[in-house]
């Protein structure tokens, strides 16, 4: 290996938590609140909150292309560039150098990654919902995948808690399948958003309802970690937001942790493997590689977490090989790697509305509305032509510099259309549920390396002929609903080029949770069926999907996991 020192072996901890994202920080936090002294492990460099958000204040005009990607950014970013807003200068620094940190495709997926402590959790979407019931017994009953060895009730108070931690505001409904939670007040529908909401109300009767996004923003009052405080309007979450009102790792978990004094983090830490002991059948530890010094570093502990996100934590799995694992670690029936799933969106219907020209809004709210799963859920809802369902997420705006064309607009032209408010437009973005496959995968290429010698990543993965299928309806049902309100020039859209797997940016599966260690890597809490002190806790636990954004399950679980491995050590189980 390049660079490589002679190993080296340190002090021993009781927890190692692999990565600093949405699941590593809540492990950090419960685990360190647990007494465990555990050290964190983080392959990207440090973001200190508020310090390390460099454009945090800066306005578009203070970027040299306003905040559009820059050439040299497109080059060595052409696969994060493929969102079409993760590239953009405001915070394209949060995102991986592709030709940095390579990865493979047989089919395409689309793996967008942030490589610094917090992770994506500094700039995720931040739309929060449970699974429900029905989400959790899918499987079973269609006898697709594996049954989920948890049920709704098993997960319901650590959803409870994790809630009231992070601020999640939005509206309760008591749907069964989107369960009531643990809400702050909801940020406001506009009007056109209103009119929406009042017209499907009284033009569907199948059960169709519009709110507003559930978020992880604080809309009042003040939350645990750096000094949050409530939203401020300003809808620059991506960049990293200083006050900490929407929730991060950087703002909200790790500060807590940190603050038990039983936390020691390490950025620039790459895990590539897990020490297995023959004699013990546990883990002893992990070995990491030195980002800066390459050198090679063997770290001891009780338990050890993997966080790192779904598709990095199945790839340490994988390369942790030894007598009794020869094709990594909880891969005895080659179920690591299989199952990937996604979200599959860019799918629904667009319209003008006219009428409300006197009409704004205040602020610029992160946040948009949401229209709950209807397909599927007994009666008129079901569909022969797909199983499970989706939801739709959008907004109503008032267009204005986006309807500047320099060429057609100088002097006063141009001074009256900035200054001007546009039409109103009206956006149903669907997102749908992706079944289970176990053809859809990703493995280790080791005559790829990367820079540190490691293989890479290769996909395997797309979308079926049930999510295809259920398009179809996602872009109907758009269509229906925007012309039942009355709207104009009502089009619908199913963007080809932008159906890949991983665009949603909601990768999972890969060490799924079951039942039996022959259909499933993990068990009811997470832990690797054959290893029991190596737990799993960022996406690639996932059985099924669902159609509703994941960060918020994987807290929960990771919340329960924690709880469950500080219980098994205490009384010496693992």
């Amino acid at each position: 290996m390049r660079g490589q020192t002679k190993n080296t072996t340190i002090e021993s901890y009781d927890a190692i938590v692999v990565g600093t994202g949405i699941s590593g920080g809540w492990a950090a936090k419960e685990l360190c609140e647990k007494g465990l002294k555990t050290l964190v492990l983080e392959r990207g460099r440090d973001v200190k909150h508020i310090v390390d958000y460099p454009t945090a204040h800066m306005d578009d005009w203070d970027f040299p292309n306003g905040i559009e990607a820059s050439r040299k950014t497109k080059e060595r970013k052409f696969k994060q560039h493929r969102t079409g807003y993760t590239t953009k200068e405001s915070h394209q620094h949060f995102f991986v150098d592709d030709l940095k940190h390579p990865y493979n495709e047989k089919r395409r997926f689309d793996w967008i990654r942030g490589y610094h402590v917090g992770g994506r959790s500094l700039m995720w979407g931040r739309q929060s919902y449970r699974l429900s019931e029905i989400d959790f017994e899918a499987n079973q009953k269609e006898g697709i995948g594996v049954d989920w060895p948890v049920r709704y009730k098993d997960i319901e108070p650590w959803y409870d808690r994790v809630e009231e931690f992070i601020g999640v505001s939005g509206e309760n409904l008591g749907l069964k399948q989107l369960p009531d939670q643990k809400l702050l007040k909801p940020m406001n529908l506009n009007c056109v958003e209103e009119h929406l909401k009042e017209k499907m109300s009284e033009k569907f009767d199948d059960g169709r309802l519009l709110t507003i996004g559930r978020t992880a923003h604080i809309t009042e009052g003040t939350k645990p970690g750096s000094g949050r405080v409530q939203c401020q309007y300003r809808d620059r979450c991506m960049r990293g937001c200083p006050y900490g009102a929407y929730f991060s790792s950087n703002s909200s978990t790790l500060p807590t942790a940190d603050a038990t004094g039983n936390m020691t983090l390490r950025p620039h830490s790459i895990v590539y493997e897990i020490v297995y002991d023959e004699q013990t059948e546990k883990a002893t530890g992990v070995r990491i590689i030195d980002t800066e010094t390459k050198e090679k570093i063997e770290y001891k502990a009780k338990v050890i977490f993997l966080c790192a996100s779904a598709m990095a934590s199945n790839s340490i799995l994988l390369q942790s090989k030894s007598k009794r694992f020869p094709n990594g670690i909880g891969n005895d029936y080659d179920q690591v790697g299989r199952n990937l799933m996604d979200h599959h969106f860019w799918v629904g219907a667009r319209a003008v509305a006219e009428g409300y020209d006197d009409k704004y809004y205040k602020g610029r709210r992160a946040n948009g509305l949401y229209i709950p799963r209807f397909r599927n859920l007994g009666g008129k809802t079901d569909t022969k032509d797909f199983l499970r369902g989706y939801g739709y997420q959008g907004a109503a705006t008032r267009s204005s510099m986006d309807e500047v064309v320099a060429e057609l607009k100088y002097g006063p032209a141009l001074k009256e259309a900035i200054l001007k408010p546009g039409q109103w437009n009206v956006n149903l973005l669907g997102f749908g549920e992706t079944l289970p496959n176990n053809n859809n995968r990703m493995y280790l290429n080791y005559d790829l390396k990367d820079e540190w010698g490691l293989p890479t990543i290769t996909f395997d993965a797309d979308f079926g002929e049930n999510e295809l299928a259920m398009r179809k309806d996602m872009k109907l049902q758009a269509e229906n609903m925007l012309k039942a309100a009355g709207f104009k020039n009502v089009q619908g859209y199913d963007i080809v080029e932008n159906r890949a797997m991983g665009l949603g940016i909601h990768e999972m599966g890969g060490a799924q949770m079951g039942k039996d260690p022959k259909t499933s890597v993990l068990n009811k809490y997470n832990q690797v069926h054959s290893c029991k002190n190596v737990y799993v806790t960022d996406g690639a636990f996932m059985a099924s999907s669902g159609c509703q954004n994941p960060s918020l399950t994987y807290m929960a679980f990771t919340a329960r996991a924690a709880h469950h491995a500080a219980e098994q050590l205490r009384k010496d189980l693992i």
